[in-house]
C-alpha cells in the first residue's frame, strides 16, 4: 500500500495547521518560509531546524514565534540559546534535537534536510502519522522501500515536494493505477545539454553552476549538470509511486515548463505545467488537500512561444543510465549510487577530479558493491546508513585511481 495519497482520498483540511520545517534555512526552506509568511492566518510554526546557520535560524524562529528550534551542529547550542534569549522558543542541538523537532506535534512537516542526515528526522515525523512534504531525496534513494512501508503502516501521508514528482502526483489523479502505462519526468538538460562529450569532461565548476532555469544549491546544480539529479528522481519516482524502471521515462525539456507527464491506457497524456519556481510544488503540498494562493509568476505560454523536447543522451550523461542500473540491481545499490555521487561531487568541487570523472567514480563504486555480494534488502534506517557509510568509504578509496585515469 502506498503512503502517497490516492485519487479521491482527500481528508478534511483543518482551519489552522501546525507546521515544522526541517532545513528551514536552505533553498527549499526559504521557499517554504516565504509561503508561510504570506499565509500567517492559516499556519503556525511548531519547530524549525538548520544545519549550522544559527543567525538565520534564530531570525526565523523569532519572526514566526516557533516553539522549538534545533541546530544540527552540537557545538552551537550556546550560540543558539543566546540568539533566542528572551523568547519562548525552546532550543536544542545535535542529531537528537533535529529528530525531536520532527517528532513534535505538527500536522505538516517539510522534510528538507539534505543528505542521509535527513532520514531519521523524516522517519520520526512518519512514525507519528504526520503529513510529510518530502524534499529530501535520500529518504527514498537510500531507504525507499523501507521508508514507504513504514509510512503506510503509520498512516503518514507523503506528499512529493520536488517539482517533477509533485507534477506526477497531480497528473496521476486523472486515472487509476491499473490504467497507467508510464510516467515521464522532464529534465532541463542543464548547462551542458548541447555540449560535446570531450567538453563536458573538462567542464569547470563555474560552468557546472550556471543552470539555465533554476536557482538551487551548489550540490543539486552540479547534479543537474551531470543529470545525476534526474537519475535520483527516477529512483524516487519508483519508490513514491510503486513503479518499475520500465514505467519511468525521462524527456529533456529545456524550457522547464512541463514538469511531469503521465500516460494512461487510452493513450491520454496528462501533464502539469508551471513557471520554474519551487514555491509552486511546495504550495501544492502546503495547501493539500486544498490549494492556496501561490506567489510564482503566472504562466504565459504565448510569451514563451514554444516548448521543445529531446530524448536524453545516455552516452554523454552516463549518470542517468547508472540510476536505472542501480534501481534494477536493488539490495542497497541505489544507496551506493547516491553516496558515491556525493563523494564525487565533493571531490569535483575541491578540484580533485574532472567533471567527467563523477559518473566514473559512481560506476566503479557500484560495480564494487555488486561484486561484494552484499545485496540484502534494507530493512531499517541503520541498514541504510551503514550502506551509505560503506559506499562513501569505498568511493573515497577508489577516488585516486579514478582521478588518475584519462577519459
Amino acid at each position: 500500500m502506498s503512503a502517497v495519497p490516492l485519487r479521491n482520498s482527500k481528508p478534511a483540511a483543518s482551519a489552522i495547521r501546525a507546521v515544522t520545517v526541517l532545513g528551514a534555512t536552505g533553498s527549499i526552506g526559504d521557499s517554504t518560509m516565504d509561503l508561510l509568511r504570506a499565509a500567517r492566518d492559516r499556519y503556525r510554526v511548531e519547530a524549525l531546524t538548520a544545519n549550522t546557520n544559527v543567525p538565520a535560524l534564530a531570525k526565523l524562529a523569532k519572526e514566526f514565534d516557533a516553539r522549538f528550534a534545533a541546530i544540527a551542529d552540537p557545538g552551537r547550542l550556546a550560540e543558539l540559546k543566546d540568539a533566542l534569549s528572551g523568547t519562548r522558543t525552546e532550543c536544542g542541538a545535535g542529531e537528537s534535537a533535529v529528530i525531536e523537532a520532527a517528532a513534535r506535534p505538527a500536522d505538516w512537516v517539510m522534510a528538507a534536510v539534505s543528505g542521509a542526515a535527513g532520514l531519521k528526522p523524516a522517519l520520526a515525523a512518519v512514525d507519528r502519522g504526520a503529513t510529510i512534504a518530502l524534499a529530501n531525496k535520500e529518504c527514498l534513494v537510500c531507504a525507499g522501500d523501507f521508508f514507504m512501508q513504514r509510512a503506510a503502516k503509520a498512516k503518514s501521508c507523503i506528499l512529493p515536494a520536488d517539482s517533477e514528482h509533485n507534477a506526477l502526483f497531480q497528473a496521476l489523479g486523472s486515472g487509476n493505477r491499473d490504467e497507467l502505462v508510464r510516467v515521464i519526468i522532464t529534465a532541463s538538460g542543464g548547462p551542458f545539454r548541447t555540449w560535446a562529450s570531450a567538453d563536458i569532461e573538462q567542464a569547470t565548476l563555474a560552468q557546472a553552476l550556471k543552470h539555465p532555469n533554476w536557482s538551487m544549491g551548489q550540490k543539486i546544480t552540479i547534479d543537474s549538470a551531470s543529470m545525476m539529479n534526474k537519475g535520483l528522481e527516477v529512483i524516487e519516482a519508483s519508490c513514491l509511486f510503486a513503479l518499475t524502471p520500465d514505467e519511468i521515462d525521462v524527456l529533456v525539456h529545456p524550457q522547464s515548463i512541463v514538469h511531469g507527464m503521465v500516460e494512461f491506457s487510452d493513450r491520454s497524456v496528462v501533464a502539469q505545467l508551471g513557471a520554474p519556481d519551487m514555491r509552486t510544488p511546495i504550495a501544492h503540498c502546503l495547501g493539500w488537500p486544498d490549494r492556496i494562493v501561490g506567489p510564482a509568476a503566472q504562466l504565459d505560454l504565448a510569451k514563451i512561444g514554444q516548448l521543445t523536447f529531446e530524448a536524453p543522451d545516455f552516452g554523454r550523461f552516463p549518470g542517468l543510465s547508472l540510476a536505472y542500473d542501480a534501481l534494477r540491481a536493488g539490495g542497497g545499490a541505489t544507496t551506493v549510487y547516491n553516496a558515491a555521487n556525493e563523494v564525487a561531487v565533493a571531490a569535483f568541487i575541491a578540484g580533485r577530479i574532472k567533471f567527467g570523472a563523477i559518473a566514473r567514480l559512481v560506476e566503479a563504486t557500484m560495480n564494487d558493491w555488486v561484486r561484494s555480494g552484499n545485496m540484502a534488502p534494507l530493512t531499517s534506517a541503520d541498514d541504510a546508513i551503514a550502506v551509505d557509510h560503506a559506499a562513501r568509504n569505498k568511493a573515497a578509496t577508489l577516488l585516486p585511481q579514478i582521478a588518475a585515469k584519462a577519459s
